[in-house]
């Protein structure tokens, strides 16, 4: 397996262009499923989970066409062929589950296994089929797979999800669109992705009130047609990279950011002393040379609130920070693993369940550690910006499945970064 060296060298300038949304364009994929007519994504993001989500949208009977590199995705499911999502591709991705939602409210029927990926957590799926039982789904477990019918079509229906869940939103959403009558979902994830599914599906034609509330109102339409769609920029490769300049120093501009995808995420960047400026092309973050950054608290919640998605990464800039940080992890139960890697770079942690003491050092040291999950991947990266010495990050198949040329985007601004192919 790969792994990326890299070598402290000082601040940080230039540009980093954002990347279409990961976890959106994941979302996106599946509504193909709902219509015979095709769906076009653009500004799609270039990564081995988009590969992994084609894969699993070919082996059902759709057609999926990489343009422009891949940052066009033209999909098409004119003849499904199969309605069995296997565990061989499932397993590799959450949100592989997204397929049941739509797969149901189109043909009544559908079987798919429960999924894998990073494991950071329980994550259940009970509430993707909570709520699609509320729309008239009978399902069954059997053997690892979700065994789900409609007979005679889903049925529009209210439900409240007991917590804010992203994944059985989605899911949920798209097979409310094809079901008679109206969906009403109740304390519904408020996510700019979920902002974003609506959108593309109200282009192809559902007819969807009150996304981006706890509220989102579906009155379902007999069929959907096709569209095209631009992905929305990704907040969590956005967040990723305005601390780039944040752990180094220097002026660093992201092409695509608005602030308005990372507001609480900026407002504790502030917090600990970090600049942040609107631009006419995005955001550019900067810390003034001979400052150290500041020690603040943080609390991982749903949208708008800071996301769990960037809480790894702002554990590692808070390991230099001067005074004492305390970080709580409310999204997910097991989501500390890159600690001990950060501890071997010299930082000072302690872990007691969902919460996170950090003792800021003076600075950390570049040491060979391993990733655990997709951002823990990426935080450790950041870290060996600004250590001394080298640091060797390795299983980085977890960092290719979020972030697109990662070594091309940090040097580009100075960055001493490079991956070593595996022998």
């Amino acid at each position: 397996m790969d792994s990326i060296l890299v070598t402290g060298n000082g601040p940080l300038n230039g540009q980093i262009p954002i990347a279409g949304a990961k976890n959106a364009c994941l979302t996106l994929m599946p509504a193909t499923l709902l219509s015979e007519e095709p769906l076009t994504l653009t500004n799609a993001p270039r990564l081995s989970d988009i590969r992994t989500m084609t894969a699993l949208l070919q082996s059902l009977g759709a057609e999926v066409t990489s343009l422009q590199g891949g940052k066009v995705l033209a999909m098409s499911s004119h003849d499904l062929n199969n309605h069995k999502a296997d565990y061989e591709i499932v397993r590799k991705m959450r949100a592989s589950i997204l397929v049941l939602g739509p797969m149901l409210a189109r043909d009544g029927h559908a079987v798919v296994s429960l999924p894998g990926g990073c494991a950071i957590g329980a994550r259940p799926v009970d509430l993707h089929l909570k709520a699609l039982e509320a729309l008239g789904a009978e399902l069954e477990l059997k053997e690892g797979y979700v065994h789900a019918k409609a007979p005679g079509g889903l049925k529009g229906g209210t439900f409240e999800f007991p917590i804010v869940s992203v994944g059985a939103t989605e899911n949920a959403l798209m097979a409310a669109t094809l079901a008679k009558g109206t969906t009403v979902l109740k304390n519904a994830a408020r996510e700019p992705e979920i902002v974003d599914l609506a959108q593309c599906l109200r282009r192809m034609g559902a007819q969807i009130d009150g996304e981006g509330t706890s509220t989102i109102t579906i009155q379902g339409v007999d069929r959907l047609g096709g569209a095209t769609h631009p992905v929305v920029t990704d907040r969590i490769e956005l967040g990723t990279y305005m601390l780039a300049p944040a752990f180094c120093g220097g002026r660093v501009e992201l092409l695509g950011g608005k602030r308005s995808l990372v507001e609480a995420f900026c407002q504790k960047l502030e917090q600990a002393g970090i600049a942040i400026e609107e631009t006419e092309a995005g955001l550019a973050v900067s810390r003034a040379a001979g400052t150290r950054v500041q020690a603040v608290d943080v609390t991982t919640e749903p949208f708008p609130g800071f996301p769990t998605d960037l809480q790894a990464q702002m554990m590692a800039l808070l390991c230099t920070a001067e005074g004492t940080s305390v970080l709580e992890e409310k999204i997910f139960e097991n989501r500390f693993m890159h600690a001990p890697e950060l501890i071997r770079m010299g930082a000072n942690i302690d872990v007691h369940g969902g919460h996170a003491t950090v003792h800021g050092v003076d600075r950390l040291k570049g040491a060979p550690v391993m990733a655990t999950d997709l951002r823990a991947s990426v935080s450790l990266i950041l870290a060996g910006l600004a250590a001394e010495g080298e640091t060797v990050v390795s299983r980085v198949y977890h960092l290719d499945r979020g972030y697109e040329r990662v070594e091309e985007k940090l040097s580009a601004c100075g960055a001493k970064i490079e991956r070593v192919a595996s022998t």
